[in-house]
This record gives structure tokens, C-alpha cells and sequence, in this order.
């Protein structure tokens, strides 16, 4: 089975890490340089998409932020899954709110911005504070703008509509803020045939936006039964194929969307040691319409992002339970350069070897690490 990945990134890497086993092989097409690449190596596999496609089975995407004319030609292939309307909905959030409100998902009260009346209207309808997010292109924390005070208002109109005339393409959608908990994310996987199978709520920690820490532990059923109804019926309103990852906002027990990421997602990769099945492979399964494997915890786990460093103390490979995932890119500030998942047989245990990991790492280049230790019970 042949598999083109739309992007050429760590998650088509770790798609062919995962297909390996199961005789399924993977190609990854760089948008930008229209270029066919190995996923692992980087080599190059020649030019063009129509050739791409005419040689694939099978068509995935490992990010949203695809070129429309792309997206068009591959759904045109018939190939493509989870399709063309799943990646513009978890690319625009203009139509990502459209969807959650079709499908009847909670998420926060929203506006949408596109000139100075419509932001003020947003201001009148939804009260302060706001969050307000660009429609298009935005992720770990990026377009976004936050409005607290009514004084600020003038000042920060100046920003969004200087934004707004820089791109005619962009939006704005104006959220009311949401005084959450905590967040926590869902990865789900749905086949063609309908079956759905979701693995356990993951506890989430941002530094500066960008996802930091994610846990997996056993958690509280009524939010887990609550999270696998939202998925459930947000993958069966856009007739979804492959992995669907949901971030929620936690409000004293009540599950709101903040986003919507149709692919696999970093919040999951504690699943390839964390779960008898890792994301990577239950999505292969479900786009090439094999069986569905088991997405139960087997042990507690976690995950540590490495952000723009390309070396960590060899010391933590002392630590039981301790994976390292490397990405081999090349080193930028704040870059994705790897991860580290974590786990064992029990909460305390993972709390000791947690421990253990933080006194080994840098605070500097891993800060708040600390605040997860006690979210471990």
C-alpha cells in the first residue's frame, strides 16, 4: 500500500514509522516545493503532485494549511481522506465554528470580524475580556489578540485592521474568553464503515502558546464520556476518515472546542508508548480501511516537547520508561525538534521518573515542567 502525505514534516516521519510494519509506504509532498520527499531520509522522489497521486493508493494530510488547488486535486482523485471539507474546516476557523454549530458542539460565543462596525458589534454582543483570532494560518499561539480593558479597544482596532488590509483573503473570528481550568485534548479515529474508537482525555500545559507538556492518565469518565460524544458527532457530521484531534477548554466539568485539528497531533504522540496502537498507525489504518486497533491506556505516560534545542542530556536515557524522538530538522528558535514520552507502571511512579526527568533538564529551555508534576495523583 502506497500512502502520499500531503506535507513533509515530523508527522508524516512518524507515519512511516508506523506504516513500516504493515507493508504500508510512505511519500510526503512538500507544498511549498511541489517536490515528493522521503519521509525519513529527505530524499528527493521527483516533482509534480499529478504524478504523486497517479502513484498512491492512498491520500493524508499532516497539517491544514494546504494551498486550496491542491486540496481540489487531490480530492478529485478519489484518494483523499479524511477529504477536502475536514482539512478547510480545520484551516479556517471561520468554517470550523460553522461546523461545530451544524453538528451542535459547544464552543465559546464568537463574531466575526471583517471591518471596524463588526468589531465593535463583537465587543456589544460578547462583552469583555475577548480573544480575537485570525481565521486563517494561525497555530501555537500565533494571530491572536487578546482585549481586556475598553480603553484598549481603540489601540488594538488599529492592529487587527492594519492585520486585516495586509491579507484580503483574512478574517478575523472574535471569541469571548473563556475562564477554563485547564485544557484537555481528545484523539479519536473513525473508518469509513462508521466505527469510532478515542483515546483517553490528555491533560495539556502551553508555554507562550506552544505546547509543552501533554498527560495521560486515567481520568474522569463523565468528562471522557462527554468528550467521545463530541467527537463522535463531529466525525459522523463530515463523514470523517482517519484521526480527528479536539482540544477543549475544561469549565468546571464542561467541555468546550477551542479547535479542531483534522490529522494526528502532538497532543498525541504519548500513544507509541502509551497505548498498544499509537495514533500514527490507527490513522494509517483507518484511511487504508484496516481493522481498528485498541486505543485503551496500557500505562500512565506523558510527553515533553523539545522546542529549538537538537541535543538534551544523555543522562535522561537513564530513566526507565523514558523514549526519545528526535525529528532531524535543523536547529531554530522555537522550533519542533523532538519530543520526549515518559511512562510507567503506575501514577506515582511516573510522578517519581517525572521528577527524575525535570533535575536532569535545563529550566531555561524547559520551564513549568514543574506545573505538571502535580497534575500527576
Amino acid at each position: 500500500m502506497n500512502v502520499l502525505v500531503l506535507g513533509a514534516g515530523q508527522l508524516a516521519r512518524m507515519m512511516s514509522l508506523a506504516g513500516a510494519p504493515l507493508n504500508i509506504s510512505i511519500s510526503a509532498y512538500d507544498v511549498n516545493t511541489d517536490s515528493l520527499v522521503h519521509p525519513l531520509t529527505q530524499q528527493n522522489l521527483g516533482t509534480g503532485l499529478a504524478n504523486a497521486i497517479a502513484a498512491a493508493d492512498i491520500i493524508t494530510a499532516e497539517f491544514e494549511h494546504i494551498p486550496l488547488a491542491i486540496l481540489e486535486q487531490c480530492q478529485k482523485s478519489g484518494k483523499f481522506f479524511p477529504g477536502e471539507t475536514a482539512i478547510k474546516a480545520g484551516g479556517d476557523r471561520r468554517l470550523e465554528k460553522q461546523l461545530l454549530d451544524s453538528a451542535n458542539v459547544g464552543s465559546a460565543a464568537y463574531h466575526i470580524v471583517n471591518s471596524e462596525a463588526d468589531f465593535n458589534q463583537a465587543i456589544s454582543k460578547l462583552g469583555l475580556p475577548l480573544v480575537f483570532k485570525s481565521a486563517l494560518a494561525g497555530y501555537d499561539g500565533k494571530g491572536q489578540w487578546r482585549l481586556k480593558q475598553a480603553e484598549d479597544t481603540a489601540a488594538l482596532w488599529q492592529k487587527i485592521s492594519a492585520f486585516l488590509a495586509a491579507d484580503p483573503q483574512q478574517s478575523i473570528v472574535a471569541e469571548q474568553f473563556i475562564p477554563f481550568q485547564r485544557e484537555v485534548s481528545l484523539i479519536g479515529v473513525r473508518r469509513a464503515n462508521g466505527d469510532i474508537k478515542v483515546y483517553p482525555l490528555t491533560e495539556n500545559h502551553h508555554v507562550n502558546g506552544v505546547l509543552s507538556v501533554s498527560l495521560a492518565v486515567a481520568g474522569n469518565e463523565q468528562l471522557q464520556q462527554q468528550a467521545c460524544q463530541m467527537f463522535t458527532a463531529l466525525a459522523n457530521k463530515l463523514d470523517y476518515v482517519g484521526v480527528l484531534s479536539i482540544e477543549f477548554f475544561d469549565l468546571n466539568g464542561k467541555l468546550l472546542v477551542n479547535e479542531i485539528a483534522p490529522r494526528v497531533h502532538n497532543s498525541g504522540h504519548w500513544t507509541q508508548q502509551g497505548a498498544d496502537i499509537c495514533q500514527f498507525e490507527q490513522h494509517l489504518r483507518a484511511v487504508c480501511n484496516l481493522p481498528l486497533g485498541s486505543t485503551a491506556l496500557i500505562r500512565p505516560s506523558l510527553m515533553v516537547n523539545i522546542l529549538g534545542e537538537d541535543a538534551v542530556p544523555e543522562s535522561i536515557l537513564t530513566i526507565p520508561g523514558l523514549h526519545l524522538h528526535w525529528y532531524g530538522k535543523s536547529k531554530r528558535p522555537g522550533r519542533k525538534m523532538g519530543h520526549i514520552n515518559l511512562s510507567a507502571p503506575n501514577n506515582a511512579e511516573l510522578k517519581a521518573r517525572f521528577t527524575q526527568l525535570i533535575n536532569l533538564l535545563p529550566e531555561a529551555i524547559f520551564p513549568e515542567l514543574q506545573q505538571m508534576v502535580n497534575r500527576i495523583s
